[in-house]
């Protein structure tokens, strides 16, 4: 898909205050705390505390754009929230973030569900509506709170956190700090992931989960971009991929031939564990944080079942008039409260208390 002078006109991010290392992990499930560590690339997760879900999580991302510029958020004519973890299975997510952030009733709304890549199927929704001048602005959201069964393998890495874009045209009127001049999707029935209705936990697929699944398809789809917008690595400053943990996007970065500079800002994971939805908006969030005008960032987000969304994406000078020292992702990066094992447990309601 391809849209003249469509892009980011704003954007944000949220990230909650606690983490657990994985060798506090391990050490529960007596495992070998350092091979757990070092085998996921991973140092640390976010963990959302108890009064924190993908609603909270997606209005904070979204203030945090509308902060950052001067929009009227009763102009913004859609908001989608992507997002496997959605708090209510009958009851919209988007809906409530509308409220909060002051949405003209007069607008659509839905929540989206891809695995890891419902919030960038939000950004090229939006990026259809805005282009089409059905709206002024679209926001699309990506943002989850992860589920991992206690000791399997994806209690290591499911984290917390979200990103919020604002997407409009310049033929609507929108500034935009960047163009999203190019817009790839690959899509196959790959059984790597799942939960079914009524089920707390995912199950993943094993052998189904690296080559045939991510790899795959992250890398398809990142070629197919770069043959649109007649490009080659070398062209990109920024590179960031969907980062189930903090080996997978690193592989396919070398096999396609960029570099640990192209990729280091936009790689979160280590640092924070996969937040599904927001993975790969968070990434582009730390990446249009530093991003100066010129600048070249290829995006391709995974989500399980399984896709792609890839964007080339060109920062324009508007990026210096938006207000980017509120919330950066850096700053998130660095406040944060340890918690140990009992304390996680009991945030993600893995524990309870019994009624007296």
């Amino acid at each position: 898909m391809r849209c003249e002078g469509a892009g980011i006109v704003t954007y944000g991010a949220y990230i909650p205050v606690y983490r657990i290392t994985p060798q506090s992990i391990a050490r529960t499930w007596g495992k070998n705390p350092e091979e757990m560590s070092s085998g996921l690339g991973i140092k640390m997760k976010s963990v959302p505390s108890i009064d924190e879900d993908v609603i909270t999580i997606s209005v904070e991302a979204a203030r945090s754009a509308l902060q950052k510029t001067e929009i009227d958020p009763a102009e913004i004519g859609a908001i989608y929230v992507g997002s496997e973890s959605h708090p209510y299975a009958v009851k919209p997510t988007a809906t409530v973030v509308a409220a909060a952030i002051g949405a003209n009733p007069f607008h659509t709304s839905a929540d989206f569900e891809f695995a890891c890549k419902a919030g960038t199927a939000g950004i090229q929704t939006c990026l259809g509506l805005t282009c089409a001048g059905m709206v002024k602005y679209g926001m699309a959201i990506g943002a989850d709170t992860s589920q991992g069964a206690p000791g399997d393998a994806l209690e290591y890495t499911a984290s917390a956190g979200g990103a919020a874009f604002v997407l409009g045209s310049e033929k609507g009127g929108a500034q935009l700090v960047a163009r999203i001049t190019e817009s790839v999707s690959y899509t196959t029935d790959t059984p790597d992931f799942w939960r079914r209705e009524g089920q707390q936990y995912p199950m993943h697929g094993g052998r189904f989960t690296g080559v045939p699944a991510y790899f795959k398809h992250v890398i398809t789809c990142a070629n197919a971009v770069m043959e649109r917008a007649g490009t080659k690595p070398e062209d990109y400053t920024h590179v960031v991929f969907h980062q189930p943990n903090g080996k997978f996007p690193v592989r396919a970065a070398k096999q396609l031939g960029f570099t640990e500079k192209q990729y280091e800002r936009g790689l979160l994971t280590p640092l924070i564990g996969n937040t599904y939805s927001g993975a790969s908006m968070l990434g582009l969030a730390s990446v249009l944080d530093v991003a100066k005008p010129g600048e070249r960032i290829l995006v391709v987000a995974y989500g399980s079942g399984a896709g792609s969304d890839g964007f080339h994406i060109e920062v324009t000078d508007e990026i210096n008039n938006l207000n980017r020292k509120i919330d950066r992702v850096e700053w998130y990066l660095s406040h944060y409260k340890e918690i140990d094992y009992a304390i996680y447990a009991k945030m993600r309601g893995k524990i309870m208390m019994r009624e007296s």
